[in-house]
């Protein structure tokens, strides 16, 4: 017969929690250096020292609950995940599971009609549309196959919540968002002025190569590779919303266009600095300011100007500022342009749309998939709007085999 080890587990530190790996398994005891997680340390010592086997009684095992789960789970997409999807979990774990269900709730106990509860919840807020809510509730879903994946949650509370089937479009109590659409290019030409020169440059750009808005205002100087032997530079991005899926490395080519739009913006700055920034967009937004100013400034307020803090802009756009900034340029047009003349609303995302639709248009399905960067066609189905347009274009040139008939 084998010899036993009879040393104790060691109380161990996960995240936020104390655990004990007993036979190559953590089992949870609450937050860690809390008097209950010790009190339950030490009752799990004594029934090991009961049981010399090295099993632990029924009783003894503690099941690991929601708030266990989902913290533990939040560690983990803090280290794995980029920053817009972590704070799709956050808002999934702080606002609803941990919500519903934190006050130690067993993990094993939460069956599909819990699911189905808390989905409830996110249809009542009427923050998601959903699609949305479709999309959160398969990650609820994740987020218990990755329990079962470290040993924590049982496969078959994981399995059972795979029988809630997703909503459909009309169910009570949801709605849909319209499907975006693209933005056409006389709209964007009338939006432009009303912008600084720098985000004048990054909507150019987003239309010209079709790319995402975070692909935009994301775009580090070192990822911007001149090839002389081309005349074309290389944007190669160091990571990507698909890198995970495909494996492959994006590469953006830029034409001359573009080139002439972003080399302003690269001049003195280091490899891992934005070529688009906020403080620089700023700086050109106060020159304008001071170029149109009817009367010259007095010595006191250059005297204030210069004792004054400078604001603390970031070094990046995200979605929401890159967004933000448009929707303000918009707002300042339409105060001063006539109502004919008047700018629809438009985001970013919508140049994308256009770019792909123009270029389908144009060049074919083929182009305009290569020009997205979409590993199916079905995907650019999507963000293709040319199908009308091409029919409208069948429809002027169609010839009437029949018209001497018809005469």
């Amino acid at each position: 017969m084998p010899k036993l080890n009879n040393r104790p587990p060691k109380y161990c530190k996960m995240g936020k929690y104390a655990v004990i790996y007993h036979r190559g398994r953590p089992r949870y005891l609450g937050l860690y250096g809390s008097p209950e997680s010790k009190v339950a340390y030490s009752r799990f010592v004594a029934e090991l020292q009961t049981n010399p086997v090295g099993i632990p009684l029924p009783n003894a095992e503690k099941r690991v609950t929601v708030r266990e789960l989902t913290a533990a789970f939040l560690d983990h997409a803090k280290a794995k995940f980029d920053r817009t999807e972590y704070a799709h979990c956050r808002i999934i774990v702080l606002d609803f599971l941990d919500k519903l269900y934190g006050d130690n709730f067993p993990a094993d106990d939460f069956k599909p009609k819990c699911l189905k509860l808390v989905r409830e919840e996110m249809i009542k807020s009427r923050r998601f549309c959903r699609r949305i809510v479709n999309r959160y509730t398969h990650r609820i879903v994740s987020i218990f196959a990755w329990g079962v994946e470290q040993d924590i949650v049982l496969e078959t509370s994981w399995r059972a919540l795979h029988s809630v089937k997703a909503l459909r479009k009309g169910e009570e109590g949801t709605f849909d968002n319209p499907p975006r659409e693209e933005i056409s290019d006389e709209v964007v030409k009338r939006t432009l002025p009303f912008l600084p020169p720098m985000l004048r440059a990054m909507v150019i750009v987003q239309r010209l190569t079709g790319m995402r808005p975070s692909e935009v205002f994301n775009m580090r100087v070192g990822e911007i590779i001149k090839d002389t032997a081309s005349e074309l530079w290389h944007y190669k991005r160091t990571s990507h919303k698909t890198e995970r899926f495909t494996g492959k490395q994006q590469v953006i080519p830029l034409g001359k266009f573009e080139q002439e739009l972003i080399e302003p913006y690269l001049v003195g700055k280091a490899a891992e600095q934005a070529v688009f920034s906020p403080r620089t967009a700023q700086a050109e937004r106060n020159a304008e300011k001071r170029a149109t100013r009817k009367s010259k400034l007095t010595p006191s307020q250059i005297v204030r100007d210069k004792a004054r803090q400078p604001r603390n802009y970031k070094e990046t756009y995200d979605e929401n500022s890159y967004r933000k900034a448009v929707e303000f340029a918009i707002k300042k047009g339409n105060k001063v342009l006539p109502d004919e003349q008047k700018i629809p609303p438009w985001t970013p995302y919508q140049l994308r749309h256009a770019a792909i639709t123009r270029i389908s248009f144009e060049k074919g399905k083929d182009a305009a998939q290569a020009l997205a960067g979409h590993t199916s066609s079905q995907m650019t189905d999507n963000y293709d709007h040319s199908a009308l347009r091409k029919r409208e274009q069948l429809a002027r040139e169609r010839q009437n085999p029949f018209e001497a008939e018809c005469g």
